[in-house]
């Protein structure tokens, strides 16, 4: 369910995003998706963070959270969406260093739920540091409409 970028899977996923506005509140992007696999980026940004000076344990579950929705919405087909059910995060350790990297990637994929696995990373000097793990529920709805 990985591989490299699909241009055409990166527009759709990226056109929705753009719709989540506390994603762009926040400076997240989009700089992956492929067929059953989305990665996230989120610059570190002082006021993003809690009083130790460590990115917030709420922002790191919020980008979880959309990474694994994405993953999820993108092994759905035109006029499908995704709502988050259930996800239970483990903060490892506390996320510090130039960028967060969250991916979410489909473990399986259902007629109603479907289930990722989900990863956050620090990017610190060039080395991925992972800082959070967890698995995420999600249901396949029909997309609203406009």
């Amino acid at each position: 369910m990985t591989g490299a970028n699909d241009p055409l899977l990166l527009e759709r996923v990226r056109e929705s995003f753009s719709r989540q506005s506390f994603m762009g509140l926040i400076g997240a992007e989009v700089i992956h998706a492929s067929h059953g696999k989305v990665v996230l980026d989120l610059p570190f940004r002082a006021d993003l963070c809690q009083q130790n000076g460590f990115l917030h344990g709420g922002v790191i579950g919020a980008i979880a959270d959309v990474a694994g929705g994405y993953a999820a919405y993108s092994v759905f087909g035109d006029g499908e969406d995704v709502l988050t059910v259930e996800y239970k995060l483990n903060l490892i350790r506390p996320a510090a260093g130039e960028r967060l990297r969250a991916t979410g990637e489909v473990l399986r994929a259902g007629r109603a739920l479907t289930v990722c696995d989900l990863k956050v990373d620090a990017m610190r000097e060039g080395e991925e540091v992972l800082c959070a793990s967890g698995q995420q529920t999600l249901m396949r709805m029909e997309a609203p409409r406009p």
